[in-house]
């Protein structure tokens, strides 16, 4: 579902995330339309990162 928010309104996904400055700063790049190609990569780049991160924040809580 993120995914899908990543592509159609990609600053939505900074605030899912929990990085409201990255989504201002999305949101004034999607502004233009140029601009919405790069902000929409940049989304579904920042949330494969955060799902990443959630893994091994996972993994590394089972070794504890």
């Amino acid at each position: 579902m993120r995914l899908l928010l990543a592509l159609l309104l990609p600053f939505s996904v900074f605030f899912t995330i929990g990085r409201p400055f990255s989504g201002l700063l999305c949101l004034v790049l999607q502004i233009t339309l140029i601009g919405w190609i790069p902000a929409a990569i940049w989304a579904v780049y920042a949330l494969s990162q955060y799902k990443t991160d959630q893994k091994i924040d996972r993994m590394l809580k089972r070794r504890n």
